[in-house]
């Protein structure tokens, strides 16, 4: 598999797979379009918040990756979120997404790598086990404007 940055040019099916993640079970509720075209603009102009990739396999593109940095105290600095991570349900299954993960964990250094699921989502928290994620209870909020 190929992981590259996300160019002008796959903003068609960028915008279709992040329509399709967000229509899914993996995640609570949809999102407006327009915050994925704007986050599109953003990784385009080179945002220090993150960062999109596009997975490529055989010439095709078979899914995607959203990252967003932030810093912590707790941690001693960089943290990584794992924001998104979406394969197109015809190439689920071939290690992918492992794929990604292992790329991120070599090629992006951080003091601490962060990403979330829904508790139905098995699959998924199957393979963040697999890379020594662990699990915590958290509570979390969030205030939207």
């Amino acid at each position: 598999m190929t992981i590259r940055k996300i160019t002008k040019n796959d903003k068609q099916i960028y915008t279709e797979m992040a329509k399709d993640f967000y229509s899914s079970p993996a995640v609570l509720e949809n999102i407006p379009e327009e915050n994925i075209t704007s986050s599109f603009e953003l990784f385009l102009a080179g945002t220090p918040y993150g960062d999109a990739f596009i997975f490529e396999s055989e010439g095709q593109t078979v899914g995607y990756g959203v990252l967003a940095y932030t810093h912590s105290q707790e941690a001693g600095g960089k943290v990584i979120w794992l924001e998104e991570i979406y394969i197109k349900e015809e190439y689920r299954g071939r290690g992918f997404g492992s794929q990604f993960i292992d790329f991120v964990l070599t090629e992006i250094p951080a003091k601490r790598y962060r990403l979330e699921t829904e508790p139905e989502n098995e699959k998924a928290a199957a393979l963040y086990r697999r890379h020594g994620f662990e699990h915590f209870e958290y509570i979390n909020y969030r205030l939207d404007r």
